[in-house]
């Protein structure tokens, strides 16, 4: 497809992905796909305990293979790693002890894959087992055996907030209801599996690696450590990601194990893992449980929230203290409550380690708010709709945990799927069997603070502008298939007026592009974008100033139409780009212009311990209806209609705007009805996607997005985030849908025919 209009590219137009050629015709290279000649071939040995004692390791009868050129064990790295430096406690091969069936022992690179599975077969591990705990409750029992020495209980993390007085406000409130909620642990099931490709260069100790993930910098930080390299000698690529959803926010083990072993067999090798390797990989959301309570006044009204939440965490730390602090950050930010407690657990078990998931931390914890605000509603007599908007935070204000919300359109998401769903006329009057249920959710545009405080920027951009006239953004910003890389060409082509097909982005390569966190917690519109309009008008000045010293006029006097540069009210035809550009390259040659973006210290939250999670230069905003049907016999819950509607600040791209709010709705929807991850002795049980259900196109539901735009004062061109506060309606809208239709309140995702049976069946008990 060859894109002709001049409009394309610039901010507010419907934009093709500038990487969907590539995707769509095949011609996208993923990491699995790079040729590496003579790369070998390497394999990970698992741990076949749950939980144990390495007493002994004898890989010398594979080491004697011929065709065997390397194997690492645990005393190949004596560093452990972790997203957050305080709390870094995984070895990428484990040494002294095993925490999960499939812990990596050892690892093998060989000259083919025939060979490299016979070595791992002839490795000798000997194990002495200890008690193994697979749920959060037996795991922080007082007795339980420590999966890690330094954590009595099993607890990784704990934290205990209240602001504001919880109990004059449970006093306060005409109802107080409490209810407990079961949310199982979900993968992430990308599509794209594992990949790395280590390449070392021995003469001179120069290591490269590719590899899938959303997060280049932390992934250079790990491998430098665990390999204690100098840095400088590290380069990190990111080829075309088939996906991310939070699965790849943190460097993972077999990216350091590729290079261990490509080390030290002093040469390249190539590790690709398959679909059990990448559930026991893992990184998913973790099994919750929430106990809540909650006051509202005759009128609707919310007075105070308390929120116990238990989170089973796995094996290592992760983003366990981050996700435990979420669910407590984001009861604020969406409500005007006076009064919220929040205690938490995240607890260790020997299982597969959880981490970051799109909606990070929040998911749960809003199903299990928005469900038991419903039910309450519904007690007291009152419309869903109504309530909520009693409730709305207005903006511009600031939370009592120090969130500073400067835009919110949830009032006009609420206005526009009310009418498009005919809620008025049509909820409580639908067919037994059938319901509407309606939920609202917020999530952040950007944590305001980096996991690794260095004082730098939050964002770097660098544009290039050469002899040709083209314009190269360099960015270490990684597009995982949000548009990342078109945002950002978008918004450079907004500010410099210059045609599309001059733009060139170079993403994610440590040796070109500067440093960027990576795609987490939807930061990369907001703050990536801010960088990218920085070096933009930086440039922008240079090419006005030479354009008025070849007019011979001030700088100001100089308007720029589409490519065109001239003196504001002149008759002169004034000079195109390419003159304009020969002019700024005199005397100085290749122009490189950098652009930044700091988030100000006052958006980096409270001064309470974990303030700095959930704080965010914007928040945005959704609203959601579903409607749904409820099979009583079988238990089959089917998802017919969903109007969303998302408060995304300004959409940048309207076209990509949609395909983000639904696929959060999809996303959410596999959450709600059909994905747990389940084990058996910690055996997982659905290390595949035949056992492990996600949703197909047969189970999609027809889905009416539309799209709010509340011009937020500091994001680009006024954006938010628009990929993940889609989901977090989803499950509680669908949660009070089902609860419409068949008149039971369900406490257990997902509404599986089994859950959905024993709800039913609880209900006649009661009856």
């Amino acid at each position: 497809m060859t894109i002709h209009a001049t409009n394309l590219g610039k901010v507010g137009f419907p934009t093709p992905l500038i990487d969907g050629i590539e995707k769509v015709t095949g011609r996208a290279k993923y990491t699995a796909d790079l040729p590496a000649l003579g790369a070998l071939v390497g394999r990970i040995l698992r741990s076949p305990v749950a939980h144990g004692r390495i007493l002994s390791i004898d890989a010398s009868a594979a080491a004697a293979i011929e065709g065997v050129v390397a194997i690492v064990t645990g005393a190949d790295c004596q560093l452990p790693y972790g997203v957050l430096p305080v709390a870094q406690n995984e070895f990428p091969i484990a040494r002294d002890k095993v925490r999960y069936r499939g812990d990596p022992v050892a690892a093998v690179a060989a000259i083919d894959e025939a060979i490299a599975e016979r070595a791992l077969k002839l490795i000798r591990v000997e194990y002495e087992e200890l008690p193994a705990y697979y749920s959060a409750r037996k795991a922080m029992a007082p007795k339980a055996e420590r999966i890690h020495d330094d954590k009595p209980r099993n607890i990784e993390r704990e934290v205990h907030h209240e602001f504001g007085d919880v109990a004059a406000g449970f006093a306060s409130a005409d109802l107080v209801r409490e209810r407990t909620f079961h949310f199982a642990e979900v993968n992430h099931a990308q599509i794209e599996l594992n990949a790395s490709l280590a390449e070392y260069d021995a003469e001179r100790d120069w290591l490269t690696l590719h590899t899938t993930t959303q997060v280049p910098y932390y992934v250079h930080l790990a491998v430098a450590r665990c390999l204690e390299m100098d840095p400088s000698r590290i380069r990190v690529i990111k080829p075309f990601l088939g996906g991310g959803f939070g699965a790849r926010v943190e460097a993972l083990n077999f990216e350091i194990i590729a290079c261990l072993l490509a080390r030290k067999a002093q040469g390249s090798v190539r590790l690709l893992q398959t679909r059990e390797e990448c559930f026991l990989t893992h990184r998913g959301r973790p099994e919750t449980e929430i106990k809540l309570k909650m006051g509202m006044t005759r009128e609707g009204r919310l007075t105070a929230c308390h929120s116990e939440v238990i989170q089973r965490g796995g094996a290592f730390a992760g983003y366990g203290i981050i996700t435990i602090l979420y669910a407590g950050a984001l009861l604020h930010g969406i409500y005007d409550i006076p009064a919220i407690k929040y205690d938490g657990w995240r607890i260790y078990a020997n299982l597969p380690s959880c981490g970051a998931m799109r909606g990070h931390g929040s998911v749960d914890a809003r199903a299990a708010f928005e469900a038991l605000m419903d039910e309450m509603a519904g007690e007291l007599g009152l419309d869903p709709f109504a309530v909520r908007r009693a409730n709305i935070v207005k903006a511009p204000t600031t939370t009592m945990i120090g969130q500073k919300i400067m835009s919110c359109g949830l009032a006009e998401c609420l206005d526009k799927v009310e009418r498009a769903s005919g809620w008025k006329e049509r909820h409580g009057k639908l067919p037994r069997g059938r319901g509407l249920g309606l939920a609202c959710s917020h999530f952040v545009s950007g944590a305001s603070k980096p996991k690794h405080w260095t004082g730098e920027p939050d964002a770097t951009v660098n544009l290039k502008l050469d002899f040709d006239g083209a314009v190269a953004v360099l960015t270490g910003a990684a597009d995982i298939g949000q548009g990342s890389s078109t945002m950002a060409a978008q918004v450079v082509g907004e500010v410099l007026a210059i045609d599309w097909g001059r733009i060139r982005v170079i993403a994610s390569d440590s040796a070109l592009t500067p440093k960027d966190n990576g795609s987490y917690s939807s930061r990369v519109t907001y703050m990536v974008g801010n960088a990218a309009i920085s070096a933009a008008e930086n440039l922008k000045a240079i090419l006005v100033a030479a354009a008025a010293k070849k007019l011979e006029c001030q700088p100001d006097e100089i308007e720029c139409l589409h490519e065109l540069y001239r003196v504001k009210g002149g008759q002169d035809r004034g000079l195109s780009f390419q003159e304009v550009v020969a002019a700024a390259l005199v005397d100085t040659g290749t122009l490189t212009i950098k652009g930044t973006f700091t988030c100000p210290v006052e958006f980096q939250g409270g001064k309470h311990r974990g303030g700095a999670i959930g704080a965010t230069m914007g928040f945005s905003y959704a609203a959601q209806v579903v409607e749904c049907s409820v099979d009583e016999m079988s238990g089959k819950v089917t998802v017919h209609k969903v109007w969303t509607a998302v408060d995304v600040g300004r959409a940048l791209n309207p076209l990509a705007v949609e395909g983000q709010i639904q696929g959060a709705v999809w996303m959410g929807m596999g959450q709600a009805l059909y994905e747990e991850t389940q084990f058996h002795d910690g055996r997982p049980l659905h290390a595949n996607l035949l056992d492990y259900r996600v949703p197909t196109i047969a189970d999609t539901p027809d889905i009416e997005a539309f799209i709010v735009e509340s011009i937020d004062p500091n994001g680009p061109f006024g954006a938010k985030e628009a990929s993940e506060v889609g989901l977090c309606g989803f499950i509680p809208a669908l949660m009070n849908a089902f609860s419409n239709a068949v008149g039971v309140r369900a406490d257990t995702v997902p509404l599986t025919p089994e859950h959905v049976i024993e709800a039913l069946d609880s209900r006649k008990a009661t009856q």
